[in-house]
């Protein structure tokens, strides 16, 4: 007896050539750091340019510049969140310690150009999407561990959130207008560093107002 046909519904969906995925990921890159740069008015046409793609294979995997910063937004949450996993990872293994683990994270994520995340910001960027609240919730997750872990070892200070350490990194990682300021990057990871000298306990001042929250900076 014949074997009946699969139904279309549960016939295999073909996967995306390997060329497809490399010029979709490629355009998300290259809009990363058009949005650290110019903002959520980055120039789509010079996305296409850095990705090395014509207008034609961007619009043909975004329909439009919303939906390139709701992927822009989701890759680099992602990425940012690994980097946070993974330095909990080493202080539970006892390769690093509390505040060393948060050291690490903070000079990762500023390698994965977190001001991109300014789209969260805006009143017309979909922060509501199930898509970017799972990927939120699980950065602030990681994020509230590190920063609980380091002041329990009485090594960070007690008067900071995740909402300040998150602005900081954005401010630190976006460059000052103007394309004399492009050569900005070399002086990042300096930077960091003098502001998480300043996150240590014992704290020499005291903050003023409270500390900040991820959603206290999507409310204003």
């Amino acid at each position: 007896m014949a074997t009946a046909a699969p139904a279309e519904s549960q016939r295999r969906v073909p996967r995306p050539r390997a060329d497809a995925v490399r010029n979709r990921e490629r355009i998300v890159a290259a809009a990363r750091e058009l949005l650290v740069e110019y903002g959520t008015e980055l120039p789509l046409d010079e996305a296409a340019r850095r990705a090395g793609v014509g207008n034609a294979t961007l619009y043909r995997n975004f329909k439009d510049r919303g939906e390139l910063m709701h992927h822009v937004v989701l890759s680099v949450t992602d990425r940012v969140t690994e980097h946070a996993e993974k330095a909990l990872a080493a202080e539970e293994a006892g390769e690093s310690g509390a505040f060393d683990a948060l050291r690490t994270f903070v000079h990762a994520a500023a390698d994965e150009r977190i001001g991109a995340l300014c789209p969260l910001l805006q009143a017309t960027f979909d922060q509501e999407h199930p898509d970017v609240l799972a990927s939120l919730d699980r950065l602030t997750v990681a994020i509230e561990d590190l920063i609980g872990r380091a002041r329990a070892a009485g090594q960070l200070r007690t008067d900071v959130g995740v909402g300040d350490l998150m602005v900081a990194l954005s401010q630190l990682t976006r460059p000052l207008p103007g394309k004399a300021c492009l050569d900005f990057d070399r002086f990042v990871h300096r930077h960091l560093q003098l502001f998480l000298d300043g996150l240590m306990a014992p704290a020499r001042s005291e903050l003023p107002g409270a500390a900040a929250t991820l959603e206290d900076l999507r409310k204003d």
